[in-house]
């Protein structure tokens, strides 16, 4: 019987309390009673568990109490009240799941001595498991996934006689696992994932005979890999995922004819060849990353017929793909990327519908796949010789097909395109994350691989809840993530140092009391193939969910023309919570600029001052030949030289018609008309008739740099006098389009007492001004 029903029964219940009531005070039947230390055990539970709307006395088991438990969430409690000719009840099932119960681990659990399962999934229950639980010789299942539980497991923990499930995953246990546990035999089910368990898998659990469903990873367990796991010949379910064991994985492994999922990974230690799997033939999903494997792939697995999920990936297999993959029907996934694979990728893979990933092997021979977006990830995979415009992305280390010019790259990863602190980053909004390469033309690109364990539905993309307050820049509201391996590329970069910045903020747990805050994400970050960042936990560095924080590496180098940014999950961390599926890394935005000084394609500073130089040679030879035609170097006055100097001006001007024309043809139309202005109007400057107002050489240089304005040309003028010279360059100003006004003299560059008149294109606009200076 159980407290409460739904409310939509709630008419139904009171007719049936009635009908008992009726029956049991006119025919004196015996009531159905809770005996009194489960009642107060009971509200020492409750009360310790923070449980509320829910209250417990000796009829709680025949009064029908509220409940809301929709078969994986919310409260139900059951009772057997059969006992002594139906007189008595006692509880026997406890599900208090999703609650967000904030109390503490009662261990009044052990007074309730008829209790048969224990469920406190995803909830805020501190505590550790007392000793005295193991009084519950009728307890098959003990369940508190995702909690905050932790401490040492007593000894005592080995006392249960009828434990078959024993789910711990997601908590805080640590030390090591407890020898005694092997003596549990009925033991069916045995999660201890993303916990802090240390030391090696005790030996007692070769008598486990009966397990079915082993988890273990992400914790700190070292030594190798038992060979007693060849006794669990009953196992479907195998997960050592992100330890600190040691291979090789035991042949004995091979007896467990019945796995339909083993997971093993990161395994340290010496290589071996792939193990003898072939009796598996109910095998579902079958992972084996990063286990230091060589050898070829066995040809067996295409035996494997029900398989849906191959990853072989980060291992060091040789040889080609067996033909035999072809007729695995079923298979969704098949992830073998980052191995020494050869010979040539079939025609057949590159036809299907299916997910591969065969990135960054040594095919030798190029095939057919577009660098834009494929659906069969297979990014650096030939060898660097085969080289050429059409199979960049295929070739090792993503050369460049054309000259190298990109030198910043910003991306709002997963989010759509924004500016924030006057760059404009790019957005990057494909939903495709299994086994994906794209490229944003030969700018950027991202690959992404993996499925998420238990929900290979979840998105790669995500965003941030409306309850959780995301603090600092926009990109923090966004992130794209991945189960297993996400990699950034800038293409097409200059050599040289840059300075990158990694920017994150954990979006998807949260920061209040509930199991959404439990969450721990961990992954790997590697720059350029260099690990820089080693177990990184978002949450734990930034304070809490939803608090942007930037890594910033100065001195990152490009020597080839790629940049590349690859997140990683090595197995550690939960996986569980809030949900089946949400770990790996994720990011948030990207920023990379450079660390040298940037040739936009404009002239350097050295070559403007040259050619400043060489212009006004040019001009001085021009006036230098046009008076000695004229006879005019041999006056004898300087003062009328001067005069003279001036009236070949500014004619030398009209017979170039417009100044731009004293451009060096060979340019063409490539050259910027307002950095040709400037470097005339400077060469005019150097050539003024009066020493007094030719700039120095630190102020050329400073109006080269662009940090000073450039003065304009300046003629000097009697104010009462308007003679032919100055006409001559009013008549210029109309012929070659340019406009004569009154310039204003920077008084650092020296006084004088005459107007001023400066010469202009229509390329270049200027703002007109006049003064008048005084000695």
């Amino acid at each position: 019987m159980r407290f409460g029903l739904s409310m939509t029964k709630a008419v139904s219940v009171f007719v049936f309390g009635f009908l008992v009531l009726n029956c049991c005070v006119n025919f004196g039947s015996h009531a159905q009673l809770l005996p009194d230390e489960e009642v107060s055990a009971l509200q020492a539970i409750f009360s310790k568990l923070q449980v509320k709307n829910i209250r417990a006395n000796s009829t709680s088991c025949t009064d029908h109490e509220w409940t809301d438990y929709d078969g994986s969430n919310g409260s139900n409690i059951t009772c057997d009240c059969t006992q002594n000719n139906n007189t008595v009840c006692h509880v026997t099932i406890i599900f208090l799941k999703g609650l967000n119960l904030a109390g503490v681990f009662p261990e009044e659990f052990a007074n309730l001595t008829l209790l048969r399962q224990i469920d406190l999934a995803r909830n805020y229950i501190n505590g550790t498991i007392p000793a005295r639980l193991a009084q519950l010789q009728n307890l098959t299942i003990l369940s508190i996934l995702g909690n905050r539980v932790g401490g040492s497991l007593p000894q005592e923990i080995g006392d249960f006689s009828s434990l078959e499930e024993l789910v711990l995953e997601a908590n805080e246990f640590e030390g090591p696992i407890p020898e005694s546990l092997g003596n549990v035999r009925s033991l069916r089910r045995i999660l201890f994932s993303s916990n802090n368990f240390t030391g090696s898998i005790p030996e007692s659990f070769g008598n486990l005979t009966n397990l079915q469903d082993f988890r273990v990873d992400g914790n700190n367990l070292t030594g190798k890999i038992p060979d007693f796991i060849g006794n669990w010949t009953n196992m479907t379910k195998l997960e050592m995922q992100g330890t600190s064991m040691e291979g090789p994985i035991p042949s004995s492994i091979s007896r467990l004819s019945k796995l339909t999922e083993l997971r093993i990974s990161d395994l340290k230690g010496s290589s071996s060849p792939i193990p003898n799997l072939q009796n598996m033939t109910e095998m579902e999903r079958l992972v084996l990353r990063n286990c230091l494997l060589n050898g070829t792939i066995p040809q067996y697995l295409g035996d494997m017929t029900a398989l849906k999920l191959l990853d072989l990936s980060s291992n060091q297999l040789t040889g080609e793909i067996p033909g035999t993959l072809q007729s695995l029907a079923a298979i969704d996934f098949v992830f073998l990327g980052n191995n020494s694979l050869t010979g040539a990728v079939p025609g057949w893979i590159l036809n299907d519908d299916k997910k591969w990933d065969l990135s960054y092997n040594n095919f030798s021979e190029p095939f057919t796949a577009s660098c834009t977006q494929s659906k069969v990830n297979v990014i650096s995979s030939l060898p660097s010789s085969v080289s050429n415009s059409n199979s960049w992305c295929l070739t090792k280390d993503l050369p460049c097909p054309e000259k190298a010019t990109h030198y910043s790259l910003f991306i709002n990863c997963g989010g759509s395109l924004l500016s924030s602190g006057g760059d404009s980053y790019e957005e990057d909004l494909s939903t495709e994350g299994q086994s994906f390469f794209s490229s944003v033309g030969r700018k950027w690109a991202y690959s992404s691989t993996g499925v998420f364990t238990g929900n290979e539905s979840i998105s790669y993309l995500a965003s941030s809840p409306s309850r959780l307050n995301v603090s600092g820049e926009e990109y923090y509201k966004t992130a794209r993530l991945s189960p297993q391996s996400l990699r950034y590329y800038g293409l097409c970069m200059r050599q040289g140092s840059y300075n990158v910045k990694l920017h994150f903020a954990e979006i998807m747990f949260t920061n209040d009391q509930t199991f959404s805050s439990l969450g721990r994400r961990i992954f790997d970050v590697s720059i350029q193939g260099e690990v820089v960042l080693s177990d990184f936990n978002i949450m734990e560095e930034a304070g809490g969910a939803g608090i942007g924080i930037t890594k910033e590496y100065k001195n990152v180098t490009v020597r080839g023309s790629t940049l590349d940014i690859h997140l990683y999950w090595a197995g550690k961390g939960t996986a569980a919570l809030p949900a089946r599926g949400v770990y790996g890394p994720l990011i948030s935005g990207i920023t990379v600029t450079p660390n040298f000084e940037v040739d936009t394609g404009g002239l350097s500073v050295g070559t403007i001052v040259g050619i400043v130089i060489a212009s006004c040679v040019v001009l001085i030879l021009v006036v230098l030949v046009i008076l000695w035609k004229m006879g005019y170097l041999w006056a004898k006055d300087l003062e009328d030289k001067a005069k003279l100097l001036f009236s070949l001006m500014a004619l030398v001007l009209q017979e170039q018609g417009n100044l731009l024309e004293l451009v060096d043809p060979t340019l063409g139309t490539k050259f910027s008309k307002k950095e040709a202005m400037t470097m005339l109007n400077i060469a005019l400057l150097c050539t003024n008739s009066s020493p007094t107002l030719r700039p120095p050489m630190s102020s050329v240089v400073s109006m080269l740099e662009g940090k000073s304005a450039v003065q304009a040309p300046i003629i000097k003028r009697k104010t009462d006098s308007q003679d032919a010279r100055f006409k001559a360059f009013e008549i210029l100003s109309q012929d070659s389009q340019t406009r004569i006004t009154t310039f204003s003299h920077d008084s650092r560059e020296g006084p004088w007492e005459d107007s001023s008149t400066s010469v202009q294109t229509t390329d270049v606009s200027v703002q007109d001004s006049s003064s008048r200076k005084l000695l």
